[in-house]
């Protein structure tokens, strides 16, 4: 493997933040670059003011700046076809890309795609049929088959915002008529899938995958609505434990037979290239794994606990890789428990104000305070995203990495500071004194 490796990494959230840390331990590391980053990526890197999403401007830096690799963290990208851009263009083809090709990236892109690959390569997951607005007729007949609460999916990207779950059966009809006649979640919800309900406990699985060869990244719990007790609106992500108490060396065997095996395969056989990670979406449903959904990329707020626990040389694991060598690489996993509680503004997951002054980061001790929505204004960090900071903390259990997270939470202030109190309490019988 090369000693120095110039990376340009995508994105500018938490997930990425957790990328460059990471990446920069690396000893095959150059110089690392983070388009376009936040106010605590240039801790680790140099911010380049680029959209991901302007892949003639990431071609332009790529060429000009000596890139040996590209990470891409965020769905957006991958699912407009970033990777296949490479592919076709004669100088950037022998540049890696980390994250798949588009149609790979459907398995996100399109709830559809997935459900129909789920069932064409026998990998568990709930029943489901779906609706355009032409057929919503139809879906509101298939509504009144199942039984209560009912599960609506926006069949594109949604930023993590474009399910609904209702009790109601004229609740989830009305949520149908305006997800397809309105666009509720805009181009996201021309097409809606609606599934049967599963009764069980989420978790989330991450493999990175060669295209052939896969290595089963830690486990994760996040928590996705706003409002303690697991009660308000969905939003990307309020906080995240790993590993997860209930995912058992059972559990998990039968995650590998049943879903990543199948999943890996599935994609060889269709005959769809892969390289990068798989976010596996499950439902442990007294005991057996279904899968709810797949991502093209790692979770965010799930990155800033799974990251901290993998002991291997990130580049060494992405070398493999691009490499089709990844079953030559260790995987190692630090034992210890991660957690990250997430800090958001004030109205989030709904309308928010930007640019709150952020104090008390270098008060911070024994924790990680990952940006997910932050800039530098006049060399002062200040909110620029619903999600604020992800507060990351590992320790020999998770009552011990919460109250860390708690207590360097408390020693952080901006304007409309919010944040659940209540992260893996669900996963354990007692209650920290620290986290008031």
């Amino acid at each position: 493997m090369k000693q120095s490796f110039n990376i340009l990494l995508l994105g500018s959230g938490g997930r990425e933040h957790a990328f460059a840390w990471k990446i920069s331990q690396s000893k095959h590391l150059g110089k690392l670059y983070i388009a376009p980053g936040n106010a605590g990526t240039p801790a680790y890197g140099t911010n380049v003011n680029i959209d991901p999403l302007d892949f003639e401007a990431v071609k332009v830096f790529v060429r000009e700046n000596g890139i040996h690799m590209v990470v891409v963290g965020p769905e957006a990208p991958l699912v407009a076809g970033i990777h296949d851009f490479f592919l076709n263009d004669s100088v950037l083809k022998y540049i890696p890309v980390i994250g798949p090709q588009k149609e790979g990236a459907q398995l996100e892109g399109s709830k559809d795609f997935s459900k129909a690959f789920m069932l064409r390569h026998n990998i568990p997951t709930a029943a489901y049929s779906s609706f355009t607005a032409e057929t919503l007729s139809e879906g509101l007949a298939f509504i009144e088959t199942l039984d209560a609460p009912y599960v609506l999916k926006a069949d594109g990207l949604a930023a993590g915002k474009g399910v609904i779950i209702s009790e109601d059966e004229v609740e989830a009809k009305l949520e149908l008529t305006e997800m397809l006649m309105e666009e509720k979640f805009g181009e996201a919800s021309r097409k809606v899938v609606i599934e049967e309900f599963l009764h069980g406990i989420e978790l989330s699985v991450f493999v990175l995958t060669d295209g052939v060869n896969y290595k089963i990244l830690p486990a994760a719990k996040d928590y996705k609505r706003v409002g303690e007790g697991d009660t308000g609106l969905n939003t990307g992500g309020m906080g995240a434990i790993s590993p997860v108490p209930f995912a058992t060396d059972e559990f998990l065997k039968k995650v590998e037979e049943r879903v990543v095996i199948p999943t890996v395969n599935g994609l060889k056989k269709d005959n769809i290239p892969y390289t990068g990670f798989i976010f596996i979406g499950l439902m442990n449903v007294d005991g057996e794994p279904f899968v709810i959904e797949y991502n093209c990329r790692m979770g965010d707020p799930e990155t800033e606990v799974v990251i901290p626990r993998i002991k291997t040389d990130l580049l060494e694991l992405f070398e493999g890789v691009a490499n089709q060598t990844l079953d030559e690489v260790n995987l190692e996993i630090e034992n210890n428990t991660a957690v990250t509680v997430m800090m958001v503004a004030d109205g989030y997951p709904g309308n928010y104000e930007k640019g709150k002054v952020i104090t008390g980061l270098d008060e911070v001790e024994d924790s990680l305070v990952f940006h997910a929505g932050t800039k530098l204004l006049n060399g002062q960090a200040v909110t620029n995203g619903g999600r604020v900071l992800a507060v990351t903390s590992v320790g020999a259990s998770m009552n011990n990495a919460l109250g860390k997270s708690y207590r360097n939470i408390r020693q952080i202030e901006y304007d409309g500071k919010y944040y659940r109190k209540d992260i893996g309490f669900d996963l354990r019988e007692d209650v920290i004194e620290e986290r008031e």
